[in-house]
């Protein structure tokens, strides 16, 4: 499979990072193509300018601005995305991606009666989800009802082929967990991704 991971943390030292290099290490090995995306490292930039915002919805002059990420999105059959959890959501410069690069003539079509198409990413028939939490799971699924997980499995997946798979892969109370804890963790990542 063609294969986009979408990777987002500013520290090279951190434990997503290492997570990163798992899950890319396990796809190339299990044969897939693999478009690398790191955010920080390309510079992405998150910020939607008022001058792309009003032409949103002209496709064509819109497209222009993020045209190299609408081609990745294009070309991908399946999405990983390595990041941590901030604030039970995405960090900004993913959020912002998913701003500036799920877009109408991208990610989706609206049409004239202001339905909403979603057979662009028809495509993508798998999604790999590896983020970390500080929080606890009770906490998380619980109290806060789970919104990260909502927006993949509801959102996201809602966009990609009818029964697109998706891998929840989670660790949780990441700020007292054990070396031995992430250990395991960055092999449940390896064991699930290496099967794809």
């Amino acid at each position: 499979m063609r294969v986009l991971v979408i990777y987002c943390h500013p520290s090279e030292t951190s434990f997503s990072a290492a997570l990163h290099k798992a899950v890319t290490e396990s796809l190339i090995g299990a044969g897939h193509s693999v478009t690398d995306l790191d955010l920080y490292a390309e510079n992405f930039n998150p910020v939607m300018t008022r001058e792309e915002r009003e032409e949103y919805e002209d496709n064509p002059r819109y497209i222009e601005t993020v045209k190299k990420y609408a081609e990745q999105l294009a070309a991908a059959e399946a999405l990983v995305a390595v990041y941590p959890t901030w604030w039970y959501g995405l960090p900004a410069m993913l959020k912002g991606y998913f701003d500036r690069v799920w877009a109408p003539g991208i990610a989706f079509d609206v049409e004239q009666d202001g339905s909403v198409d979603t057979n662009r990413l028809g495509q993508i028939r798998r999604i790999g989800v590896v983020t970390t939490y500080g929080s606890p799971w009770w906490l998380i699924r619980f109290y806060m009802g789970d919104p990260e997980h909502k927006f993949w499995s509801r959102g996201v997946r809602k966009l990609c082929a009818s029964g697109c798979r998706l891998d929840w892969l989670a660790n949780y109370n990441m700020d007292k967990a054990p070396p031995a804890s992430l250990d395991r963790f960055i092999e449940r990542v390896k064991r699930t991704i290496g099967k794809w």
